[in-house]
């Protein structure tokens, strides 16, 4: 009996044994980011009328999960022939970054995937003139500043690679749907920081970054090998009557 019960055993370690060396394993390395966007800066340094500037902290919680932390500021200006505006104030973003790579693909220098945000706007719209023209000839006015707040969710899809040791370069699309204008439903205010046109309820924009990359940890990742799929498989059989063995794709 002891015998049998030596032999169980030990047949149980192969058997875990195997299943171990089927699998893989990857270091990878956890990494927390500061980037900082390119376009905002590069459209000002063009037209010097409106400003927008943002970076983002990120945090790696695992090798697929990212928490973010973006944040920013905007200065817009905008004139016609019959009024002039201002929009001015800081913006905020909270979420997530998943990475779609696989962990040996990605090795913490690659990220392709998909970003989710909450976004908060804290601003002052103004219309610092306008003009209006009727029966009785023509007004000219203004409308103070005032204080507004608004908040919108993005869908941020985008690739990142890193182009130097520690140092990345990415692109991040933002697919943008608002929540609140601050504005009210008759006073919406032409430009939101961090969002774009608030009489819109859906807004596209593009972030390109630059970004150094600090490593805190490095965690081993078990890979599972990828099992053939049936269209890939090569089969075989045999002819009975010939004896003959025909292989197929």
């Amino acid at each position: 009996m002891r015998k049998i019960f030596v032999y169980f055993i030990s047949l149980l370690l192969i058997i875990d044994m195997q299943g171990l060396r089927a699998q893989d394993t990857v270091l990878f390395p956890l990494k927390i980011r500061a980037g900082f966007d390119l376009i905002g800066p590069g459209f000002y340094f063009n037209n010097r009328t409106n400003m927008n500037m943002e970076g983002f902290i990120s945090y790696d919680r695992n090798e697929k999960l990212a928490y973010v932390l973006e944040s920013g500021y905007s200065d817009y200006k905008y004139s016609q022939y019959n009024y002039d505006y201002n929009s001015r104030g800081a913006f905020a973003r909270l979420g997530l970054d998943l990475n779609l790579l696989k962990p040996d693909k990605a090795g913490g220098k690659y990220w392709a995937g998909l970003g989710f945000r909450y976004g908060m706007s804290i601003f002052d719209s103004q219309t610092t003139a306008f003009k209006h023209e009727n029966y009785w000839g023509e007004t000219l006015s203004s409308i103070p500043a005032k204080k507004m707040f608004a908040h919108y969710i993005e869908v941020a899809p985008g690739v990142k690679t890193e182009v130097f040791k520690n140092f990345s370069m990415g692109w991040t699309i933002r697919l943008k749907m608002l929540l609140s204008g601050g504005g009210g439903k008759h006073l919406k205010p032409i430009s939101v920081p961090g969002y774009g046109n608030g009489g819109r309820m859906t807004n596209a924009g593009i972030s390109y970054f630059i970004v150094w990359n600090i490593p805190y940890r490095t965690k081993t990742v078990i890979i599972k090998p990828e099992l053939p799929s049936e269209e890939d498989e090569e089969y075989e059989d045999t002819d009975v009557s010939t004896g003959q063995q025909r292989i197929g794709f």
